[in-house]
């Protein structure tokens, strides 16, 4: 078992807004892209711990990283499935392992903290890159394991809880994001079991959510219904502007405004069928280039550039006009 002498009035949450600077490109362009989000996640965000004086100790990193107490009265691993909650024994964790798992934790984050202090305001080295990406994945990787062992805390929590207003699975994801709140808080020499700990904070998430919900529902007292929606505003007004695109389109094409030469506007009438009756419900038919280029003898690809060419002449007049307003 760790024995930091005990419960430690010295123990106190730190924080640190990072001031150290990414390594130079050369030690960058060595990284994995993943070590890179890494770090440059981890200079950008406060990093904390709960500190522990026996974290100063030099026999600290060798206890706390190289060895994890064993329960002799517990069984090895099996195949129950048992290790998903509690990946690190096997089993539920004992008040001496629960101990150790957030005492690592907590040195891992004091590592970190104390690389950041070193390159404060300086370009982090490619040591000192390395060595701050292994605490980093230390305590990303102990946060994990102590978190996957007390998920069960916040199902169990959810079925107590007498919240009915509330849908089962917001409570859940609220409790969970309590939970790793919680993690990050605790400080395991102060005596307290981390349940009793995370429980509370479990507790008054689900308050907060009810709360919140009770406001929302205030404000909208029915739920959505897209039957009862009538918001056809926009595709109505989006149908007018095309009528009267359409409609001045024929005005300009009528009165030749865009000065388009015989054969673009043959090409702008027969693409788009400004002329023709449809000889059914769909109404007209606008022609193909091919079947345009075969009208008027030539290429589908030389039609392309006539239509472009008349379109671009169309734009600017109709932006002057319907478009303009």
């Amino acid at each position: 078992m760790v024995s930091p002498d005990g419960p430690s009035t010295a123990s106190a949450l730190r924080k640190l807004k990072p001031e150290a600077k990414l390594p130079a490109p050369a030690v960058r362009r060595a990284l994995s892209p993943a070590d890179k989000q890494t770090l440059e996640q981890r200079l950008c965000e406060p990093a904390e711990c709960v500190y522990n004086p026996f974290f100063e100790r030099e026999e600290a990193e060798q206890i706390l990283m190289e060895s994890f107490p064993r329960d002799p009265r517990r069984a090895n691993n099996d195949d129950s499935g048992v290790d998903l909650l509690a990946p690190t024994t096997g089993q539920a964790l004992t008040s001496d392992q629960e101990q150790h798992l957030f005492l690592r934790l907590n040195y891992c984050r004091f590592r970190v903290m104390r690389v950041l202090r070193q390159y404060e305001n300086k370009l982090l080295s490619a040591e000192a890159a390395r060595e701050l990406l292994r605490w980093e994945n230390r305590t990303s990787k102990t946060r994990s394991d102590i978190v996957r062992t007390n998920v069960p805390l916040v199902l169990a929590m959810g079925k107590r809880t007498k919240i009915t207003a509330v849908d089962f699975a917001d409570l859940i994801s609220e409790g969970n994001l309590a939970l790793l709140r919680a993690v990050d808080k605790f400080d395991c020499s102060r005596g307290f079991k981390f349940s009793t700990y995370a429980c509370r904070a479990i507790l008054k998430s689900f308050a907060r959510v009810a709360t919140r919900t009770a406001r929302h529902r205030g404000h909208f007292p029915t739920e959505f219904d897209p039957t009862l929606e009538k918001g056809d505003f926009i595709e109505q007004k989006r149908r007018g502007v095309e009528g009267d695109c359409v409609e001045e389109l024929k005005m300009i094409l009528g009165n030749n405004r865009a000065r388009l030469s015989e054969t673009e506007e043959r090409v702008i009438r027969a693409r788009f069928a400004l002329d023709e009756i449809g000889d059914d419900a769909d109404g007209p038919r606008a022609k193909t280039l091919e079947q345009v280029g075969q009208m008027i003898g030539v290429t589908k690809e030389r039609v392309r550039q006539i239509q472009n060419k008349a379109l671009g002449k169309l734009r600017n007049v109709l932006e002057e006009g319907v478009l303009a307003n």
